[in-house]
């Protein structure tokens, strides 16, 4: 695959992957190919930034979810940077939100100390934007 697909920036040992604006059946198994091609280089930490991606089904899922668990067999960290409310929404959904750590920005992901991998990891997602609904008020 052509590194114009999924452009890296290499920041240290980090590298940054930009992600296309649509991940989806037509060429996640081609995101995931870039992610892993990243991972067996050597990187310390991998970057996947969805920053430009406002759709991401579930075989978009399943290929984060592929280097995710690569990354960390290999002992690195994977963080996510997503901008999208539909793409946060998804993978709040789908658990990956759990599973590893997201930022709202590529500045932030690098800001970030090195985590270790697993989940619960990261800053917070913006307040404004939320999946979640607000508790029920207490009458007592």
């Amino acid at each position: 695959m052509s590194g114009d697909y999924c452009p890296v920036v290499w920041v240290g040992q980090v590298a940054v992957v930009a992600l296309p604006a649509e991940i989806d059946v037509t060429n996640a198994d081609q995101v995931r190919e870039a992610l892993l091609a990243v991972v067996n280089q050597g990187a310390v930490s991998l970057v996947a930034d969805m920053s430009k991606t406002t759709f991401c089904d579930s075989t978009g899922v399943s290929a984060l979810v592929r280097a995710f668990k690569r990354a960390t067999a290999s002992g690195d960290g994977m963080r996510l940077v997503v901008s999208s409310p539909a793409v946060h929404r998804v993978l709040g959904i789908t658990g990956v939100d759990r599973l590893m750590p997201l930022y709202p920005s590529v500045a932030a992901s690098l800001a970030s100390p090195h985590d270790p991998p697993g989940p619960g990891r990261g800053m917070p997602w913006p307040s404004a934007i939320t999946t979640e609904e607000p508790p029920e008020p207490s009458w007592d």
